[in-house]
């Protein structure tokens, strides 16, 4: 008997599907099943994620959500494709099991993978881990990871055409200007700074490596009881970018606190073992990571703060529609203007 996680809830009403459906794509797609049973994970802003299982294993089911989506939002076929490439690598992630692009199984297209059985820490100051030693070494397996996921191999495990090579950092912020702009509620001075900011003042550097787009903490799953990774997960902003904007995007935390992730503003890093942001970068850079330095940084920063910021826009915006994946979303709305504005100082705006 599969035990069921106290991280899931009944299914939402508004995300519910034809179970039917899904077990007889389930029995063609992964295996003989007799029946399904679906609850629906308590997190998740974006994909709405749900744990399956059929008796004796238990396993998870991302899909798009239900309703209007913005252009190349949600994209569940790219995460299904990245952890599928990275099987076997020194990237850690889930075994990916099945792909359905067909919407008329279960309303949007969606994909299975293995349940990893781990710890996730949702706390970046990780307070109930025990010692100093064990945090510092947490947050070297996340350093090691991020620079793993950087020096992945393109060509050998078939994502060299993941994405275009170059011009990441232009590409984005006109992506998420345009994501910003769609799903915009109301003026917000600091965010409309960073739209003419950002654009005019793109670094000249242009690396491209695989990117993970939204690499933190608590998209991690660790070993129950070791400081190693079992599976990175929620590949759906990965791409072929700039190492330094994902770098940038992880130390995001120690310029701001978040609801539900809080932030590393304040702690004592002597005392808890957590690195600083110099020393976490420079854990990052021995183990293959590009270096990081001056206004090319600042830069980097501030643009995934607003990245961030646009992301909340966008969690606020489908709450007022009654389709968003978490039901706390509308709390997003007030981030939007504290993202931007940390970001406007950090360059100077």
């Amino acid at each position: 008997m599969v035990e069921v996680p106290e991280s899931t809830r009944e299914v939402r009403e508004n995300h519910r599907f034809d179970e039917t459906r899904l077990t007889a794509w389930w029995r063609e797609a992964i295996g003989p099943v007799d029946t399904l049973t679906v609850r629906q994970f308590k997190g998740g802003q974006s994909n709405p994620t749900f744990w399956v299982s059929d008796g004796e294993r238990a396993h998870v089911l991302r899909k798009k959500p239900p309703g209007k989506l913005l252009p190349k939002a949600h994209q569940v076929e790219r995460e299904h494709r990245v952890m599928a490439a990275l099987a076997g690598t020194d990237v850690p992630v889930p075994k990916v099991l099945g792909l359905c692009e067909d919407s008329e199984v279960i309303g949007t297209a969606f994909f299975v993978m293995e349940m990893l059985q781990g710890r996730i820490f949702w706390n970046v100051q990780l307070p109930d881990v025990s010692s100093p030693e064990e945090r510092s070494a947490i947050y070297d397996e996340l350093a090691r990871v991020l620079a793993a996921i950087h020096g992945a191999d393109l060509e050998g495990v078939g994502l060299a055409d993941f994405g275009p090579h170059g011009g990441y950092v232009t590409r984005q912020v006109e992506r998420w200007s345009k994501q910003y702009v769609a799903s915009k509620t109301s003026e917000n001075a600091p965010m409309e700074k960073l739209l003419a900011f950002l654009p005019a003042n793109v670094p000249a550097d242009d690396a491209t490596t695989l990117t993970h787009g939204d690499f933190r903490l608590d998209n991690l799953v660790f070993h129950p009881t070791e400081p190693r990774c079992l599976g990175v997960l929620d590949w759906e902003l990965s791409t072929l970018g700039h190492p330094l904007a994902d770098l940038a995007y992880t130390c995001m935390l120690y310029d701001v606190s978040l609801p539900n992730v809080g932030g590393l503003l304040g702690v004592d890093f002597a005392a808890t073992g957590i690195p600083t942001e110099q020393d976490f970068v420079a854990r990052y850079v021995a183990r293959g990571g590009r270096p990081a330095s001056g206004d090319d940084w600042a830069y980097m920063k501030a643009f995934g703060l607003f990245r961030l910021a646009a992301i909340a826009q966008g969690v606020y915006a489908r709450s007022l529609q009654g389709n968003a994946s978490n039901a706390n979303a509308g709390m997003f709305g007030a981030a939007v203007g504290h993202l931007a504005g940390i970001a406007c100082r950090l360059v100077g705006l």
